[in-house]
């Protein structure tokens, strides 16, 4: 491997990766103390190696020709990205050994169900119900529980089951958003996906509904920190103006549920929920 391709950066798809930050801060700001060698070494390995890892191979697996997360128009992947996932999923399962071997398990359950995922041979993606409770397990309870314990094994503290449900609920509530213009590839492709059985209406009722019941969850997280609930709510005011308004624009014109605007989207709740946290992690530790 002389080079590295240009289809192969493209589709690891590093800044993609980069709006799951949101349940790597969450852990991070609610943890009892903070080691930084340690939070660097977990954050390199998930955003750097294990997302664009499974990025990549959902990408080899797909071999899409519209628009996928992050890329308007992807590049027909080669031989050379499978290679590089594996290499990357070898050196992030290796790095997680070093830190521990609890972690090591958990990140070889989350790389193996990213790949049962994607695989043509299994292809959880098929099936609606199933495919999103996958992504929503995984993406946020299983790597919030990773990075928590993770980050609190010296005082032993575990994540309370209502910081678990909101992890997920951090992924669940926006995940079917990022497929609402992907419905028609998705057809294509002989994949369903829970935007899909919803419909572009009722994926945006879906996605508010989750939103409102993480808001009342969080609201009882907050008050046992001792920690200001209105202020942490007001750095979700863009993110909620922009998901309204998105949702009449598409209501009035199913057309307005495209690319452009779902990135836009994933921006403005990824700054929403990073702002949050790193205010939570401001006054918990450093106020």
């Amino acid at each position: 491997m002389s080079y590295i391709k240009r289809s192969t950066i493209q589709l690891l798809r590093f800044p993609f990766s980069f709006f799951l930050l949101p349940v790597f801060l969450y852990a991070l700001a609610f943890s009892t103390s903070i080691n930084l060698y340690k939070a660097l070494l977990i954050g390199f390995i998930l955003h750097v190696l294990v997302y664009p890892s499974s990025n990549g191979y959902n990408s080899f697996m797909d071999r899409d020709i519209a628009s996928i997360g992050g890329v308007k128009q992807p590049m027909l992947p080669e031989k050379q990205l499978l290679y590089v996932t594996i290499l990357f999923d070898l050196v992030a399962l290796l790095l997680s050994a070093m830190i521990s071997m609890s972690y090591f398990i958990l990140i070889g359950i989350y790389i193996t169900c990213s790949r049962l995922y994607s695989y043509r041979g299994v292809r959880l993606k098929k099936y609606p119900i199933i495919g999103y409770i996958i992504v929503v397990a995984n993406q946020g309870c299983l790597i919030f529980y990773a990075v928590y314990s993770e980050l609190n094994l010296e005082s032993r503290s575990l994540p309370n089951s209502l910081m678990l449900i909101n992890a997920g609920l951090l992924i669940g509530a926006f995940y079917p958003l990022t497929q609402i213009y992907q419905h028609q590839q998705d057809k294509y492709d002989d994949v369903k996906t829970i935007s899909m059985a919803l419909g572009i209406r009722g994926t945006f009722i879906f996605s508010a509904i989750l939103n409102i019941l993480s808001f009342i969850i969080y609201y009882f997280i907050l008050i046992e920190f001792k920690i200001n609930y209105f202020i942490f709510s007001l750095f979700y005011l863009p993110s909620v103006f922009y998901f309204v308004k998105w949702a009449y624009a598409c209501f009035q014109n199913p057309s307005a549920a495209n690319f452009d605007k779902t990135m836009r989207m994933n921006y403005w709740a990824m700054t929403s929920s990073i702002a949050s946290f790193l205010f939570i992690l401001l006054i918990k530790h450093f106020g």
